[in-house]
């Protein structure tokens, strides 16, 4: 009697998972062959001893081999591009963050009665529900200007048209 085999199925978070995984693969091998077989840092160099070009040069190569595996998951699952390149998998969301970031001076401007220089776990629990309030207004704002932009990270080029033939 022949043995039926089950035929599991894998978890979008799963497919995920294993994306993300080949995303930072691909960027550890590029940084890893940009020293190694690129010639462009020599192999035993130190990283203390790593100027900002060096730096600059290992940080684009990891981040372009994250970005193209992500944009190679977003081709074979037909899913849009820009949010693909957006999963991160990371908690918070960078995306998030530079969002947070970009209001703060307006912030401190929007919050005018609070006294900067007391402990904020000396605040009275009204003035901190009034201040989270305002930075989420603030923030809400931030990533609804972020979200509907339309200058994405990646956009089609105005001025390469050699690359289409028509």
């Amino acid at each position: 009697m022949k043995k039926a085999h089950a035929v599991a199925r894998v978890s979008p978070s799963a497919i995920a998972d294993e994306w993300q995984r080949r995303a930072t693969a691909a960027a550890i091998g590029a940084a890893r062959g940009f020293v190694w077989d690129g010639g462009h840092i020599p192999s035993g160099t130190p990283v203390g001893r790593l100027g900002d070009t060096e730096w600059g040069w290992v940080f684009c190569a990891m981040l372009f081999a994250w970005i193209a595996t992500r944009a190679e998951q977003a081709a074979a699952e037909q899913l849009d591009a820009e949010q693909t390149i957006r999963m991160t998998g990371l908690d918070p969301q960078p995306w998030d963050i530079g969002a947070v970031m970009a209001i703060l001076p307006e912030l401190v401007d929007a919050c005018p009665n609070i006294d900067w220089s007391r402990p904020l776990a000396s605040w009275p629990r009204e003035v901190m529900a009034n201040f989270l309030l305002i930075a989420m207004r603030l923030i809400r704002k931030a990533m609804i200007a972020r979200d509907l932009s339309g200058k994405g990270i990646i956009r089609k080029s105005t001025t390469n048209n050699l690359a289409s033939p028509l």
